[in-house]
Formats: C-alpha cells, structure tokens, sequence
C-alpha cells in the first residue's frame, strides 16, 4: 500500500473567539474594560467587533455587539489555509455608524507560536496598538547579482514587480515606488500610480564595497504628493553570501520597520481577547490508502457489542480526551455517514452507554463520545431541519422585541415604560404580561415541533428509534426515560442551545440585543425544562417559574405525542436501512441567495442576460445558476467543470470590498468574468469558499488572476494591457471556511482518525488490560508483551502500514533559494 503522489496538503485553523476585555489599568477579571479615551466615546462604552486576517486577507468579521465594554461572542471558526500562510491577525473594531469604525487594538499570532502549541492556544492575549509602518502586506520580485572581477565589481537589482500591496490612499490603492539603499547610497524607482501590483522593470547598480559586509535594503513607499510618504514595507539582504551565488531571482514577502523604536506602554492598558486557536498540518494520501482503515472501523461496527470482550470503540471512548472528543466524533459521524452506517454506529455508542452503570435521570447527560457523537450528527444532518422548526419563532422574538420577565428581582419598570396615560404598570402586571408573551411563543415553537415529525430527515428518526427501543429495553420498569433520552439530545443538545444562541446556528446573522437576548434565554430555558419532563424540578431551582408551570405541562404531552410519531414503528422501515449521506448530489443546492451583477465592457453569459442588477444564485453539484428570483426560471448557468477560479476583487474596481470575481470558459471557449457583490465580508467569503469547495477537482483552475478589472485598454490593477495576459496574482483556491454543511470527505475524516489513533497507541493497550474482566486476566500474561485481541492488533497493523505510506509520500524538502537565505 505505497502512494505515488500526495492527494492534497493544507493547514487547518481552528478558531474560537469567545470574549473581550478592555482594561485601564492591568486586572485579573475576565472581563473586558476599555477607557472612553481609548475608544473616543464620552460614554465610556463601545460597539466592539472583531475582523479575522490571514496574511492581511479579511476573511471573518464577527458579529457588533452593541454598547458595552465586555462584549462576549462565542463564535467558532475553522478555516482550510494554504500551507504557506503566515499568520492570523485579529483586530477588534468599534462600530461607528456616522463615520469609519475605529481600530481599538489587534493580537498577532504568527505559524511559529501556533507550532509552538500543537494542542492549541488557549487564553487571553493583550491587544496592542496598530501601527501604521507595521500594517505591510504583499510581496516583491527581485533579481540581484554580482558584476565584474576584483577592483571593479558592482551590485545590480533589477526591480521587476510587486503585488498585494496595502492600500494607501482613499481611491482604495497607492501609487508605489522603490528605494533602495547600499554603502550610504540611495535610489529610487518611478512612481506606479493607483496600483497595488506595479510592474516597474528597472535595474539599479552600486559600487560593491570591500568587504562586502553592507547590506542591500529594499523598501516599498506609497508617494503622497502633499503628505508624507507612506511606508510599504521593505526587504534586507546580506550581500557576503552573493558573491558565491552569482544571480538569484525571487518573490521576497515585505516585512515591516522594526528598526524604529517601540513604546509598549499601552500594551495591556488596550485590553484583552480570549481566543482558542488550534493549528492542524495534515496530509491527505489518496483514498485508497485508507481502505483498511475504514473496512476495520465498519468491521468493528457491524460486529457490534460481545459480552466478555473490550469493544474497540470503548476503548476510544476511555481513551479520548475531553478536548479531543467533539473532534473525534465528527469524523467518526461523518465516516460512517459516507458508508452508510450511522445507525448502527450511533446504535453501538447507544449499547455500549447503556451497558454501564447508570440512573435513568442522568443518562447521556456526560459529554461522552456517545453524547458528542449524536450532538454532532444533529448539526451535521439537522441543521436545514432545524431552520425551518426554530426560524419562525425565532424571527418573530427578534422583530417585536418585547419585554419578557417573570424574575421578581430583574423587573425594571423603566424598561416597559406605561401600560396607559397616567398609570406606570406594576411589578405582578410587569410578570403577567412577560408570562403571556413567553407563553404565546412557547406555544408556537411547541406547535411547529409537534408538527414537523413527517419532515425531519429519516436517518434522524432512525437513530431516535433505535435510541427509543434501546433504552426501553434497559430500563423496563421506566418507560417515561425512554421518552427523556430522545429529548435530551434533541431539546438539550439542539433545540435549546439553537434558541439561546441562533447567531452560532446561522438561524440568525447579528447577535440579539440584552432585551431579546433574556427573551431568548427564558425560551430556551422552557423548552429545557419541557425535555427534562419534569416541570416541578425546574420550578424547585427557580420558583419564579411557577406562572409557566401550565403551558409547561401542556408542552410535555404535545412533546410526548411528538415524539410517538417520530419514532412511530407503524411506518415502513425499509426506506431508512442503510441509510447513507451522499458525498456531494448532483441536485443538493450549495448556497444560495441574491447578489448584485456588475457590468463591465463586453458580453458575456452574465452581462447579456441580466436585464436588472439583482439576481438570486443558486450553487449546486453540478452548476452556479442564475434567476430573477428564487421561485423564477432560470435564466442562466456556468457548468462546474467551466469554472476557472472564484477571487476577490480591488475595493477600487467597483468602490466596495465586497466583490467577487467568478472566471469561467464561456459558450464560445473564451475566458469570461462575471463580477458579483456580496452584502458584506462574510457573505463573500462563504461564497468563495462554496464555489472552491465544488469546484476543488477542477483540471482547468487558475493559477494566476488579476484582482481588478479591465477598463479601457488595460488592467486596473496591475496597468497591463493585454487582456489575456497572466494575472498578477496568485489564486487562493486553497483557502475555505469550513461549515457543518460541506460535503463529506472520506480521505481528510480517515486521515484525522488515523492521526488521532496513531497517538493513542500505547494508551489503547493500557487502557485495554485494565477493561479486561479479572478471571481473563488471571488466564495469561498481560502488558506489553501479551498477546492482543485480533481486532486491536489488526488495528495497530493497518497504523503502522498508514505510517508507512506518509514516510513514502512525503518528498524531500527542496532547499530555498540562495537569496532567500541571504534574506535577514
């Protein structure tokens, strides 16, 4: 089982930003403080949010969170990178609405101190203050060499060009020159106007110093015709080594001034961001390479659970951290989604639980790997589900806004304001009124649920059955927990979770506010306590609860009902065997949504058709489609296999950083570009990444596009005036953000299993003698030596054939350029 080639290698981030704290002076609070001065508010509170850069590329922007101080996000993130990345910048903002949002402060985290933690960082990180000559992106292509004999030799640079500069200048670009500097000497380039990919083409010489132990400083200026210069960034090469090397070519990334001195002292007085951030390199073989992997996990499942014997998945379960144990478990869900076994694989997890000791009122309340493994089967499977039970209600909590409280101790009657002319509302009307509106949505989400039995996915009232018949049988003489373990994964895991944080869910794209954010909390915290069944227990804790106590009881027996008809066994079954997710279906709709067309010079599948700037799209497995609007006929279609690359474009080009570019082969084999506007960074970004995502197979993507567009005679970025010529920049097909709904992805889910396995070797065997019944051990030798069980053993065979396979794709580390290593 040898590879010839390696089937893909990328970086993975995950990302959690959780909380922020601005602060003062130095504190131990995990909250976050930042002075009014700071943020240039009188009122001492700000609308924080927060930009995510890879490389300086914005590619998440998490939600505002309105007037405080301490705002909290929770928002999770995981991002496929290039393996070439170099770090991930996260500046926190305050949302402005009259004028350009101001920078509070950003964290830096570079690829070496995310190495440096390979289980990944977690903690708070003091922001420090943006600086200008520090904000440097891009690169430059550079050729240097070493002229002439002895007593005569000279320095040549020969400037060739740069690209992804920042952007100077309002018009949303700069107009770059270079300066370089050797011996006490300086010259400078032409000036690019309005470009951030110039292309100069000149060559500069200096009289090479003996001993050549000057350096060559290359630096990149924006020209300001009133103001100062602003600094680009700059490249510096020790010249000793060149005479060895001759000539060396190359692209150098700009790194910022840091021979200018730093104050440090508002470091820590800016604030604090707590984050959780994990890098993961990984290197996907071909699929084929993990077949004995996968048939040994599906072997494992089928055979199900055998009295007397340690399962291989208890071991994995025993073995399994709890940080690691959500991850292990989507891939596992995953995985035996692909091959059709994620009923049996869920109904081992649910055999294997019930066999330990337990109570009926604490099952699967741990964070087991059964427990995580369903939780992450529902948002894998359920999410589109999901939506259609909770978005209503959830619309309508958002949209009225009332004020809902039934804790006699936070009722604030200035908060409700007066019932009538002269009468302000008393604290027991104040409870009443916030009792009927929880009431009334409470109702309505009950209903929807009650309602929607016929539409939730089979493979999801499959795993409930199971689940159902399971736990009846365990606990006979308790038939009302059979009814409580389909609800605590579905009420406790899904629904309640989903309502108290529809942001996280994509139910909703902002967070709510503090008055809908308590509405949502004491929904959520009903539907909780309708799936505990036990509405008395709730009202113990919180007796203020007691007004709801009859809608309460109501919803246990509408939930009852409900959850008879989903696990109904007078339906057909046959139709949910082997049932299966498909890897990627011709007709499965992507992503969808309106977008705005621009029109540029020329014609093309796009520009002809649309008679109005807004269409809706609609991305599936097979084509990007297009139409006036959701329900219309379509109007137009790019063929998958015709997309050539999906890239952002110049704020410059159309005035707004929200633009992408689809490059595609037209009917007439030539290369056209359609332009579309998104609404806002994390729309374009979802959109790029679904587009890539689809079209990864593609033989004809693009290795190079422009990022402008061309008007005239020439490329607005980069002034080139061949239409067809290669683009000044690299393509960044590699770059994704991950969401529950991708297609499955058999080899990266083996891959990380293998991974996880791979580590976990010599704790499988400890942990499998310390399972092993007493009288078995008593039978023979235990511990390193002793034998295995076959099914251990084959596992720790196919690792040890995977291991091997990795050794043999992985290619000798070509060494970098001379140049670059000239570079300091």
């Amino acid at each position: 089982m040898s590879p010839s080639l390696r089937r893909c290698q990328g970086s993975g981030c995950a990302l959690r930003l959780e909380r922020a704290a601005m602060a003062p002076l130095p504190v131990r609070a995990t909250r976050l403080r930042v002075p009014g001065a700071v943020l240039g508010k009188g009122t001492g509170s700000s609308d924080p949010y927060c930009i995510v850069k890879i490389d300086d590329e914005a590619i998440i922007r998490t939600a505002t969170v309105w007037k405080t101080l301490s705002p909290f996000w929770g928002e999770e993130y995981e991002v496929h990178l290039q393996p070439t990345f170099h770090s991930v910048s996260i500046y926190v903002m305050d949302e402005d609405a009259l004028s350009r949002d101001d920078v509070i402060g950003k964290v830096c985290i570079t690829r070496d101190m995310l190495a440096e933690h390979p289980k990944g960082y977690s903690g708070w990180v003091s922001l420090s203050e943006v600086d200008p000559d520090e904000e440097v992106q891009g690169e430059i292509h550079l050729r240097v060499e070493v002229l002439g004999s002895r007593g005569g030799r000279r320095l040549r640079c020969t400037v060739l060009e740069a690209r992804d500069l920042a952007r100077k200048d309002r018009n949303g670009a700069s107009d770059p020159f270079v300066r370089l500097r050797y011996n006490g000497k300086a010259q400078e380039s032409t000036v690019v106007k309005k470009s951030c990919y110039p292309r100069w083409n000149e060559t500069f010489e200096f009289e090479l110093a003996e001993p050549a132990g000057e350096k060559l400083c290359v630096e990149v200026w924006d020209w300001d015709l009133v103001s100062r210069n602003d600094f680009l960034g700059k490249v510096v090469f020790s010249v000793q080594g060149l005479e060895a090397a001759g000539q060396e070519e190359g692209w150098f990334r700009l790194r910022p001034d840091k021979s200018k001195p730093r104050e440090d002292e508002r470091r820590g007085s800016l604030g604090s961001l707590q984050l959780q951030v994990r890098l993961r390199d990984e290197t996907v073989l071909p699929s084929h390479c993990y077949q004995p992997l996968v048939q040994l996990l599906c072997q494992e499942v089928k055979s199900g659970r055998q009295d007397g014997q340690v399962h291989l998945v208890t071991l994995l379960d025993e073995t399994t951290t709890a940080e690691c144990r959500q991850e292990v478990a989507i891939n596992l869900v995953k995985l035996f989604l692909g091959q059709g076994l994620v009923k049996e694989f869920l109904d081992l997890l649910f055999e294997l639980e019930l066999a330990k000791p337990c109570e009926p009122n604490t099952l699967f309340r741990s964070n087991s790997l059964a427990s995580k493994s369903m939780e992450s089967f529902l948002k894998v499977t359920g999410l589109p589900y999901l939506h259609a039970v909770l978005g209503p209600t959830i619309t309508r909590v958002f949209e009225e806004k009332k004020y809902v409280e039934l804790d006699p101790g936070k009722v604030e009657i200035k908060d409700i304001g007066c019932s009538g002319l002269h009468r302000v509302q008393t604290e027991g009307e104040v409870i009443e009124q916030g009792r009927q509106h929880l009431q009334s949505y409470l109702g309505e989400l009950l209903d929807a649920i009650v309602k929607s039995a016929p539409a939730c996915p089979p493979v999801i009232r499959a795993a409930f059955r199971q689940l159902f018949r399971r736990v009846g049988e365990r606990f006979p003489q308790h038939q009302h927990t059979k009814f409580v373990a389909v609800t605590s994964f579905l009420c406790l895991r899904f629904f309640s979770p989903a309502i108290m944080t529809p942001k996280l869910f994509h139910l909703r794209e902002t967070h709510a506010d503090a008055r809908t954010g308590r509405t949502l909390l004491l929904l959520a915290k009903a539907v909780q306590m309708v799936g505990n069944m036990e509405p008395a227990a709730g009202r113990a804790k919180e007796a203020w609860l007691a007004p709801l106590l009859p809608a309460l009881q109501q919803g246990i027996a509408q939930m009852k009902e409900f959850i008879a008809r989903l696990v109904g066994t007078e339906e057909e079954e046959e139709e949910e065997e082997g049932e299966g997710w498909p890897l990627g279906p011709p007709a499965a709709v992507v992503k969808e949504g309106p977008l705005f067309v621009h029109k540029t010079r020329g014609k093309g599948l796009l520009l002809a058709a649309a008679a109005t700037k807004k269409l809706h799209f609609c991305l599936t497995g097979e084509a990007l489609s297009f139409g006036k609007s959701p329900g219309a006929e379509r109007s137009g279609a790019i063929a998958l296999a015709d997309i050539l690359a999906a890239e952002k474009v110049e704020e410059k080009s159309f005035g707004s950083s929200h633009v992408m570019q689809v490059v595609y082969v037209g009917a007439g084999g030539q290369q056209e570009t359609a332009y579309l506007q998104c609404k806002c960074v994390n729309e374009l970004n979802q959109w790029l990444s679904a587009l890539r995502k689809v079209c990864v197979n593609n033989p004809r993507v693009l290795r190079a596009y422009h990022p402008g567009v061309f008007r005239g005679d020439k490329w607005s970025c980069c002034h080139q005036r061949e239409r067809t010529g290669l683009g000044c920049d690299r393509t960044r097909h590699g770059i994704t953000l991950q969401d529950w709904s991708d297609p499955l992805d058999p080899a990266a889910e083996a891959q990380r299993l293998f991974h996880h396995l791979q580590g976990l070797r010599g704790t499988l065997r400890e942990k499998y003698w310390e399972l092993l019944e007493p009288e078995d051990t008593r039978n023979g030798p235990r511990g390193e030596g002793a034998p295995l069980p076959e099914g251990l053993s084959r596992l720790f065979g196919v690792l040890g054939d995977l291991e091997g396979c990795h050794r043999l794709a992985q290619p000798p580390t070509p060494p970098p350029p001379a140049l670059l290593q000239l570079q300091t």
